[in-house]
């Protein structure tokens, strides 16, 4: 089994999680429960717009449609004399 340090830890995210821990009669095993738990509750590898979509399929608007595109404007030339 691997080991994983993490360096600079706020102490009161420390603490939170040693009174959790307690809370819960383990040792800071309770850190790696929590890694492991938030971990699983992440989406796989599902592509952002797929996910976008599931999430907000109910509040949709079944006949939303993007705006055309505008062909790209020509940047303005700042060294040219007013």
């Amino acid at each position: 089994m691997a080991a994983l340090t993490i360096r600079n830890v706020d102490e009161a995210l420390k603490q939170s999680l040693r009174l959790r821990a307690a809370q819960h009669g383990v040792s800071m095993e309770e850190a790696r429960r929590i890694l492991r738990e938030a971990l699983l509750r992440m989406p796989s590898s599902q592509p952002l717009g797929r996910r976008l979509r599931q999430r907000f399929a109910g509040v949709a608007q079944a006949d939303f449609a993007l705006p055309a595109r505008r062909l790209p404007r020509t940047p303005p030339d700042w060294d040219a004399a007013p």
